[in-house]
């Protein structure tokens, strides 16, 4: 007798409101303003996070699942889901004021955009190994889209080279994957941690290549050294709408199939937090020392979202329970710190190619608000109490730390003393006197841009004077412990 298929609706639900606003952006946008759908977008993804909430389960109860447990709704999807759910909304919001400027006004922006939240949801949602293939495949396929929307020379170029690499990068994922399930025989994470608990060697080599070969395929998507080489260029040829949104939604989603990867289903495998360790080394090193030397400002910033990166992998390095609050908590306030520092410059800018850190000079003179609010943002990246970009480097530290990782925790805090130095300098720069002309776009009031802004600064800011608002919340060792089903 078949046996029906297991499709319940509670947990697709967040994922199925995203896709539906793909699907109106693609057959309605030829009939509505594309300002309209921006918004119909908006409301839709409202509803997925308020769906979300509704999927939150207490002490004891049973997450909801679909086909099978390939998608669970438990407590982990719903914290990382919330945090995509954010950089996505100030993605948009940004995206209403510069779009037009920027060249990419129109509704399959909008499409594309929801295609790829769809896709990251589905990586954050992910019981498996292939709805987490399924998911980064939508997801890096609309990115690439979106990195070359616009029409310029330099979108085409990063877009390109974004795709080469991407594509090696997915490649080398599935080659992974595959080896993955040829030793341990399961594709589910629960079924993948329990087979790794008693192989034979054979098989145990076979998962120790695979997990090898997935970190590789990880690293690329999240910007690891030394698979970082797309980063500066796509962030700084994008247009700065599509850079926010890459820098941010999409590191978060990568960073959620890495928790589930590492952090669950192949937490005992022996071998990869080894190289794990390694690559964090070369990236703070490099990512830091690259953002030295940087002139122009977006490209600092893509040499910073390298940098973080570093930081962010160290909370794989700790256990399932400090490492994941600490990685779910960071996650949340490098999304309100980069988005509001990007949309910032994607108001000001007047060419995509970005500004040159020496334009930001006498800002605040010009734009106070603003000025006020990139200083904040600038110190919050820089890991500067009391903003809450220093309670998330200090909780990477310590989940690094408290597992043995001592000279890697030495070295990550002396490159976040160096970080000072190249966000400290045009964190000045604003501040001083400049008696040349303005050296950004002419705008009048751009409300959603500054919406987008005071969200990441206010967010920063109390999360970083009262972090218990949502570590106290991310920080219970109940969330952590149902990781990969155990």
């Amino acid at each position: 007798m078949l046996t029906p298929p297991d499709v319940a609706l509670a947990p697709l639900l967040p994922i199925l409101l995203v896709l539906a606003g793909a699907v109106a952006s693609t057959v309605l946008g030829f009939h509505l303003p594309r300002r309209t759908l921006t918004y119909l977008n908006l409301a839709l993804l409202v509803l997925s996070g308020l769906s979300m909430a509704l999927l939150w389960s207490g002490p004891g109860e049973v997450p909801a699942t679909s086909f099978g447990g390939g998608l669970q709704a438990d407590n982990v999807a719903i914290l990382l889901g919330l945090t995509l759910l954010v950089g996505s909304v100030m993605t948009l919001l940004v995206s209403l004021d510069t779009a037009f400027r920027a060249r990419v006004s129109f509704p399959e922006f909008d499409a594309m955009l929801m295609y790829a939240v769809t896709g990251t949801l589905l990586i954050a949602f992910s019981g498996d190994l292939i709805v987490m293939l399924i998911g980064l495949e939508i997801m890096s396929l609309s990115s690439y889209v979106l990195a070359t929307l616009q029409d310029s020379r330099r979108a085409e170029e990063s877009g390109l080279k974004y795709f080469l690499l991407g594509s090696a990068g997915s490649a080398v994922l599935i080659y992974g994957l595959a080896f993955v399930y040829g030793a341990t025989g399961s594709l589910g994470y629960a079924g993948i941690a329990q087979a790794a608990a008693g192989l034979n060697p054979g098989n145990l080599a076979l998962l120790v290549g695979g997990a090898l070969l997935m970190l590789a395929g990880f690293a690329f998507k999240v910007a690891l050294a030394p698979f970082h080489q797309w980063t500066p260029d796509v962030y700084s040829g994008a247009p700065t709408s599509v850079s926010l949104f890459l820098s941010t939604v999409v590191k978060v989603a990568a960073f959620a199939g890495m928790l589930r990867v590492f952090g669950g289903a192949l937490q005992n495998a022996p071998g990869w937090a080894g190289v794990l360790q390694i690559l964090i080394a070369a990236t703070l090193i490099i990512g830091n020392a690259a953002a030295l030397f940087q002139p122009n400002f977006k490209r600092m910033l893509a040499y910073s979202a390298v940098a973080h990166t570093g930081f962010l992998a160290m909370t794989l390095l700790g256990t399932p329970e400090v490492g994941g609050s600490a990685l779910s908590y960071y996650l949340l306030v490098y999304t309100l710190m980069t988005a509001a520092a990007l949309a910032i410059v994607a108001a000001l800018q007047r060419t995509e190619a970005g500004m040159e850190i020496s334009d930001l000079r006498g800002l605040y003179y010009r734009h106070p608000a603003y000025a006020a609010a990139l200083a904040v943002c600038l110190a919050s990246l820089a890991g500067l109490p009391p903003f809450a970009g220093f309670f998330g480097k200090y909780l990477a530290f310590q989940a690094a730390f408290q597992n043995g990782y001592v000279w890697l925790s030495v070295l990550a805090a002396l490159a976040s003393v160096a970080a000072l130095v190249y966000y400290l300098r045009p964190a000045m720069l604003l501040f001083m006197p400049d008696r040349t002309p303005a050296r950004e776009y002419a705008h009048g009031q751009r409300t959603p841009t500054t919406l987008t802004v005071a969200l990441g600064v206010v967010g920063v800011t109390v999360l970083g004077i009262l972090p218990n608002l949502w570590y106290g919340w991310v920080s219970n060792p109940g969330i952590w412990q149902a990781l990969a089903g155990r």
